[in-house]
């Protein structure tokens, strides 16, 4: 199958894809509050090594429900260019598909390391975090251009 099941990595059989993630590297991940700064979650060091290959489970704390908007920060490295990086977040909750988001980066120089910040505005109405606790999957597409490289 092309595409992956939830909770699976996919990754494109393409030679000109197999190349751009072979040189593409996420060094960590954080969320903080928007409105203050404070970071409310960052990825665990060993996930670097991790990243593509199997899926990960994060612990998120419930008090990042309530903030307004949370700031979300990826660093990553490239050693090839892309033209339209971007990333598509699809929201799994019980399975069922809640919300998707969308980001985009845009132009990545070869060999860059790059800061990619963006900002996720609260849904009007939460469930609960004893509801959404072990019961939500958020699956990230790496795309560039029209190509899924990495789901």
């Amino acid at each position: 199958s092309s595409q992956a099941e939830e909770g699976e990595v996919f990754i494109s059989s393409d030679p000109q894809d197999a190349q751009i993630i072979k040189g593409f590297a996420l060094n960590f991940m954080n969320m903080r509050d928007a409105s203050t700064g404070q970071v409310m979650w960052e990825s665990p060091s060993d996930w670097k090594d991790k990243f593509f290959k199997q899926e990960l489970e994060a612990h998120i704390p419930r008090e990042i429900l309530q903030c307004k908007e949370v700031s979300r920060e990826v660093n990553f490295t490239s050693a090839e260019k892309m033209d339209e990086f971007k990333l598509l977040q699809k929201v799994f909750f019980q399975g069922r598909c809640m919300e998707e988001w969308f980001f985009k980066f845009g132009f990545v120089m070869p060999n860059s390391t790059n800061n990619w910040q963006s900002t996720i505005e609260a849904a009007k109405e939460m469930l609960p975090a004893e509801l959404l606790s072990g019961n939500v999957t958020i699956e990230t597409n790496f795309i560039d251009g029209q190509v899924s490289i990495v789901l």
